[in-house]
C-alpha cells in the first residue's frame, strides 16, 4: 500500500504497481474480501483501504492471488474493474457475488456460473457505444470454472443472469415473469459492467454467484451468511485463480 507522497495510478485504489496479482477475485462486499483474505490466503498484505473498499494480496497454495470488494451496482464495479484492468495490469477478474433467484429451479446457497449477463443498463452504451443488451464472459474462464467445479465435486449451475440497476423494483413479480420469458433465472447488479470492461480492454472476466434470496418464495440468507457462508463459491474461485 502506498505511503504519503508516493504516486498512485488512480483516485480510487491506493496500491502501487506490482502490489496486485494478475488474477483478482471480486466480491461485492468488502467484508467478504476481508473474510477470504483472513481465512484462505497466506502472507496477506492489504493494498487498499480507500473508501473502506478493502483489497488484499496473498498466496493460495503458493500462487499470488488478490481479492478486493467491488461495491454494489454497475457504476462501482465499472470503476474498480476498469482501474484494475487498465492501470494495475490485472488480466483476470472473477466476480464472486450473491444473487436473487427468479426461478424455483434455484435454491438458497446454490452456486451458479453466468453464461451471459442481460441488462437494461446504459453502462456499456455510454462507456463504449456497445448497443447489445447482453454481454458475455470469457469462455475459456467459464470452461476452467466448470472443470474445477467437477474436480472438486461442487455442483455448478450455468444460467443466464440479469444485471439490474434497480434493487427495489416497484413490481418484482412483473420483472420476474419478464426475465423468465427470456430464460433468465437469477438477478444481480454488477456482472454486465465487468464483462463490458473486459471486452473493451482485452481482458478476461467471469462471474460465479451464490443464491442469497428467492423472488419465488421469499427465502433469504442473513448478512452474516452472505459474508462468510458462501464457501463453495470462494473455494471454486480460488482453485480456478491459481490455474490462470
Amino acid at each position: 500500500m502506498s505511503q504519503p507522497g508516493q504516486q498512485i495510478p488512480t483516485p480510487h485504489i491506493e496500491a502501487l504497481i506490482g502490489e496486485i496479482a494478475s488474477t483478482v477475485l471480486m466480491p461485492g462486499d468488502p467484508l467478504r474480501a476481508r473474510f477470504m483474505a483472513e481465512n484462505y490466503l497466506d502472507n496477506v498484505v492489504q493494498f487498499n483501504r480507500l473508501r473502506n473498499m478493502f483489497g488484499y494480496t496473498g498466496t493460495y497454495k503458493g500462487h499470488a492471488v488478490s481479492v478486493m470488494g467491488s461495491g454494489m451496482g454497475m457504476p462501482s464495479m465499472g470503476i474498480y474493474s476498469y482501474e484494475l484492468f487498465k492501470f494495475y495490469n490485472v488480466e483476470n477478474i472473477i466476480r464472486i457475488g450473491s444473487c436473487g433467484a427468479y426461478s424455483s429451479d434455484l435454491d438458497l446457497f446454490d452456486t451458479i456460473l453466468a453464461k451471459a449477463a442481460y441488462s437494461e443498463s446504459t453502462y456499456a452504451k455510454v462507456q463504449s457505444g456497445y448497443e447489445d443488451a447482453t454481454v458475455y464472459p470469457s469462455q475459456s474462464m467459464n470452461q476452467l470454472l466448470t472443470q474445477v467445479a467437477e474436480e472438486h465435486q461442487i455442483e455448478l449451475k450455468e444460467v443466464l443472469i440479469h444485471s439490474s440497476d434497480v434493487f427495489y423494483v416497484q413490481d418484482p413479480d412483473v420483472t420476474r415473469q419478464f426475465m423468465l420469458e427470456k430464460k433468465i433465472k437469477a438477478v444481480e447488479m454488477e456482472a454486465f459492467a465487468l464483462f463490458a470492461n473486459s471486452h473493451i480492454l482485452g481482458k478476461n472476466a467471469a462471474c460465479i454467484l451464490t443464491v442469497s434470496d428467492s423472488l419465488v418464495n421469499g427465502e433469504v440468507t442473513t448478512a452474516s451468511q452472505r459474508e462468510t457462508a458462501f464457501t463453495n463459491m470462494m473455494h471454486l474461485g480460488l482453485e480456478a485463480a491459481i490455474r490462470l
